[in-house]
């Protein structure tokens, strides 16, 4: 059975993104081989990842539907690959209950799915039964692929916890143990084209802790910081570090991140300071 089913939260983690896919926005294509997506998950590893997040499908705007057979494809082989290698939790990134039980079954550790288990009326149901810590990701859009939407809000931060906690009562009521989510606001395109609600989430990421679990933050490179900036997708580095580092200051446990290395030293200096 799974070995990582209770995270720990001494410090914040570092969840190091491993996209196997051909158009996600910030580098897609790169790791489809499977030697070069093992390398690239050693490498993250070594530069202090807690957990490696593998996902086979692109939910970004713009991005494709991919089918079962071929996301499955993608990840189960990398997944065994990594597994092998790496003694740190694996997340399957997917809203798929087929392509999640199929990783469960041979390595992975926990599920990171962006629909909150909409996209997939069984998802729950497996969560449940193989015990597993699940990130609930606040989304905007009924389906699983964002939109470009400049969706407008009267009180962002209200409509987050409200949604995250009729999730959270729905995994339960299906058997799913309360200590087993993490609960992730969202960000960029997936609360809305206009960057003010990312940046107020993180503003206000102090008020989420009333539901008293862990906090994942996923900014890394996201839209918001170019729009705010005025930067491509490859020079957001900066943005994402500053917005990790206002995320751990307010209370969150794990940040998602493309940029392992510098992630980790920020918010290993971040918790120092807090702890000091």
């Amino acid at each position: 059975m799974n070995s990582f089913k209770k995270l720990r939260f001494e410090k914040p983690l570092v969840m190091g993104i491993l996209n196997i896919t051909p158009d996600s926005f910030s580098d897609g294509g790169k790791f489809l081989d499977v030697n070069k997506a093992c390398e690239r998950a050693l490498q993250m590893a070594a530069e202090g990842a807690d957990i490696i997040d593998i996902g086979g499908e692109s939910t970004g705007p713009g991005s494709q539907n991919v089918s079962l057979q071929e996301e499955i494809k993608r990840v189960i082989p990398v997944i065994e690959k990594v597994r092998g290698k790496i003694n740190l939790p694996i997340s399957i990134d997917t809203y798929k209950h087929q392509v999640a039980l199929h990783a469960l079954n041979i390595g992975a550790d926990m599920v990171n799915d962006v629909t909150a288990m909409r996209g997939d009326g069984e998802m729950a149901k497996i969560l449940a039964e193989y015990d597993v810590p699940v990130v609930l990701m606040y989304a905007k859009d009924q389906t699983p692929r964002t939109t470009t939407e400049s969706f407008k809000y009267n009180d962002v931060m209200a409509t987050v916890k409200t949604f995250l906690r009729e999730r959270i009562e729905y995994g339960m009521q299906a058997g799913i143990k309360r200590d087993r989510f993490i609960i992730d606001p969202g960000m960029g395109a997936f609360v809305s084209s206009d960057p003010r609600y990312s940046l107020e989430i993180l503003r206000r990421l102090n008020e989420l802790p009333e539901l008293e679990l862990p906090i994942l933050i996923g900014a890394s490179r996201k839209s918001f910081i170019g729009k705010t900036l005025d930067l491509p997708a490859g020079q957001r580095l900066e943005g994402g570090l500053a917005c990790a580092a206002i995320a751990v200051l307010h209370g969150a446990s794990i940040i998602r991140t493309h940029d392992v290395k510098e992630t980790r030293r920020v918010i290993d200096m971040i918790d120092a300071i807090k702890k000091s």
